[in-house]
């Protein structure tokens, strides 16, 4: 049977994450996301890689492990000083990344190798960024956390709480999301028996195409125009009845509320007040659901994860090209899970095609 884009068809089976569109649901590891929103990145990579949530003492021990893994290899910083200067920044981690591989990274993978991929994503997106910004490389602080110290090597100082807060539920909340583009591209470069450097390759590759990884770039356009709460509503009704998209609203999985932008919000809320840019965030998701209930009545438009992932990223002042290389800096632990899952149980990937091209015979 044919389904373009394989569409509907059941490629895997994976105990990693659920996702039911229909009722917005998304669950890791038998936990649905609203559970876990409170884990730190760490926890919840834990919980992904090794199948259960982790005690005190793991949660210590991937911390040290990550911080020890965050440092370039001098192969890596001569990569990054030699590529063009106009390359994009997932074109940059692609290259990067490649360059990792080695007898080391042997089949099958391993947890091991998942974090050093993991944990060296970061330095090579604020290294390659401030070297952009004609800034010195920040050298990882061992002693923050992976998200913290993501922040202080991108901008050279301690992040706020709130806006530190903010990004690691990000973070948590998007680090795997079932059987997307990139993921797929992950298990079937490894259903080879290639190597976790190779398919991670292939899902950046995969995750740097637009109609994957997408920067928020029109969500940051609209909080910006809206500027203040009271603008809001006469900016938003007035895109809605000339007809065009509100950014940030709609998913192309999710029929209802994204599990993810709820957990997000409720984050949020926590610390209103702290950070203006959040705050108007808020109040503009507010004001959005309402006029689309009144203007588009039953189009079940409601608030995706990237709306709030725009926002704190306007919040950091870092610039919209940077969104797709955070959201790979989060999803790697998803493409890693699933790499070794596909190990596990290996059969290579070998779907058919159906001609219909001309026959002259």
């Amino acid at each position: 049977m044919f389904s373009e884009g394989l569409k509907g068809i059941i490629a895997a089976q994976t105990m990693i994450s659920h996702i039911d569109g229909k009722e917005g649901v998304l669950i890791y590891r038998g936990y649905e996301i609203g559970e876990l929103s409170h884990l730190s990145f760490e926890e919840a990579a834990f919980l992904l890689w090794y199948g259960h949530l982790p005690t005190v003492e793991d949660a210590v021990e991937i911390k040290k492990k990550l911080g020890t893994y965050r440092f370039l290899t001098p192969v890596m910083r001569d990569i990054l000083h030699s590529l063009p200067q106009g390359m994009d920044m997932m074109s940059v981690l692609r290259t990067v990344i490649s360059s990792e591989g080695g007898t080391e990274y042997k089949w099958k993978p391993t947890i091991e190798q998942s974090m050093r991929l993991t944990a060296v994503i970061p330095t090579i997106i604020a290294y390659r960024f401030n070297m952009m910004m004609d800034k010195p490389l920040i050298v990882p602080d061992t002693q923050l956390n992976h998200v913290e110290n993501y922040l202080y090597m991108l901008t050279g100082n301690n992040p706020s709480k709130t806006v530190a807060d903010a990004l690691e539920t990000y973070m948590v909340l998007t680090l795997e999301h079932g059987m997307n583009a990139s993921a797929f591209s992950a298990r079937v470069t490894a259903s080879t028996e290639s190597d976790l450097v190779s398919a991670i390759t292939a899902a950046i590759g995969t995750m740097k195409g637009p109609l994957h990884g997408g920067a928020p770039s029109g969500v940051i356009d609209l909080l910006n125009e809206i500027g203040m709460a009271e603008k809001a509503e006469s900016v938003i009704r007035r895109k809605l009845l000339k007809g065009e998209k509100l950014m940030g609203f709609g998913h192309r999985v999710y029929k209802t509320h994204d599990p993810r932008a709820i957990a997000l919000r409720k984050k949020l809320l926590e610390n209103m007040g702290d950070d203006h840019s959040l705050d108007l965030a808020l109040y503009v998701e507010k004001k959005a659901i309402e006029l689309l209930a009144e203007i588009k009545p039953g189009r079940s438009l409601y608030t995706n994860v990237e709306f709030y992932a725009a926002a704190i990223m306007k919040s950091m002042h870092l610039p919209s090209d940077l969104f797709t290389p955070t959201f790979t800096a989060s999803r790697i632990v998803g493409w890693t899970a699933h790499v070794m899952e596909q190990a596990e149980n290996n059969t290579i990937y070998r779907p058919q095609s159906e001609y219909i091209g001309k026959r002259n015979c």
